[in-house]
């Protein structure tokens, strides 16, 4: 949905997440928070100047070569960088932008097809590195996410191409659109980012099912979801399913850390998931913050009525969508009901009052029959 709506004209979005620039920041996991939850920002100059250079809107011109190859050049050590704070590295991979970024002159590949080119010269000596990307492909080999720092969390994002920079007069007229799953539990963050502007929430929701089948694919890949490195802090992970099964599976917490996540270090992966699902939903209800609640299903079902209905909340002029919709951060090709590979473990879970009360919440009924 985020990159349906970033091709507005009249939107502002980052290329990926805001997680690194958290990082950067000294906020989040590991700084003053024990799990995703953000109560006080530290050094907000210097976060909102990380964002503010990062924010683009889609055009229809190519961009400048050194516009591009800046966003490159900022981009990649934040996917690598133990390996690109090395000068010789470094120095490579700007000499291997130029070169390709010049060869290409924007026009002579497609959008994919330059990025993955960008990728291929840039690892050419360690291919294994291509598999962390979004949309790359998934054999890293024997190479697990090992990286000594972690600050972009992968599937890593490539700059995108038909893009502006924001610029100073974009304030009066565009939104900024954020998408970053942990925010469910940093409600009122933005609110201190921006304390000028109107704040409306987009709350996606989606079955406990789908969701917690889909986590667990996300959990089980070698390739991405690597949030948090919890041996840096000395808990190792003994989760079910998981530390057992995968060689990063002592270390590696995926996805959104929710305050309770220490409850689970011991527990089944498939437990792990449905807390994930649960305390977000919780974090998000308890806030009582105002939202336009959307259906995942409905969104794939009917986008164009969503996207309407989004863009007349927000004030907007609709938005032609391209003909398929995108497909990102997936460990698996789409389809329906994959949730059905893990049907038993999922139908159990379904039996405690917990989850048929937050599924009553949300509006989503307990029949089987008719989940996507």
């Amino acid at each position: 949905m985020k990159d349906v709506l970033a091709n507005h004209p009249d939107i502002a979005s980052l290329d990926g997440e805001i997680e690194p620039y958290l990082a950067l920041t000294g906020n989040g996991f590991g700084f003053a928070s024990g799990s995703d939850a953000i109560q006080t920002l530290s050094n907000k100059t210097e976060l909102l100047d990380n964002i503010f250079d990062d924010l683009s809107i889609a055009t229809e011109d190519a961009p400048s070569i050194a516009y591009l190859k800046a966003r490159w050049a900022k981009r990649l050590p934040l996917q690598f960088p133990t390996l690109f704070s090395k000068q010789d590295a470094h120095s490579q991979m700007l000499q291997v932008l130029d070169d390709t970024l010049t060869e290409s002159n924007l026009t002579n590949y497609a959008p994919g097809c330059l990025q993955s080119l960008i990728l291929h010269r840039l690892f050419r000596s360690e291919p294994w590195r291509i598999a962390y990307y979004d949309g790359q492909s998934r054999d890293c080999g024997m190479n697990c996410f090992d990286e000594e720092m972690k600050i972009e969390e992968p599937p890593f994002v490539t700059p995108r191409i038909y893009r502006r920079p924001f610029a100073k007069e974009d304030a009066a007229d565009k939104v900024l659109l954020f998408k970053t799953p942990p925010d469910a539990y940093r409600i009122g963050m933005y609110e201190k980012l921006f304390p000028n502007a109107q704040i409306k929430y987009l709350y996606l929701t989606r079955g406990y099912a789908q969701t917690v089948n889909g986590l667990m694919d996300g959990w089980l890949s070698p390739v991405g979801f690597f949030s948090h490195d919890v041996g840096k802090i000395g808990i190792p992970l003994s989760i079910k399913g998981y530390s057992d099964r995968v060689a990063y599976g002592k270390q590696w917490w995926k996805f959104d850390m929710p305050p309770n996540w220490k409850e689970f270090t011991n527990a089944n992966l498939e437990e792990v998931c449905l807390n994930q699902w649960l305390s977000a939903h919780r974090s998000i209800r308890a806030s009582r913050v105002s939202t336009l609640r959307i259906r995942f299903e409905t969104f794939l079902q009917n986008p164009s009525a969503v996207t309407d209905q989004i863009m007349a909340n927000f004030g907007m002029r609709p938005m032609k969508l391209p003909p398929a919709l995108p497909v990102t951060m997936a460990t698996d090709t789409p389809k329906s009901r994959r949730w059905e590979k893990r049907k038993d473990r999922l139908l159990e879970l379904g039996k405690r009052a917990e989850v048929r009360e937050m599924m009553d919440a949300l509006d989503y009924e307990m029949v089987p029959e008719k989940w996507v």
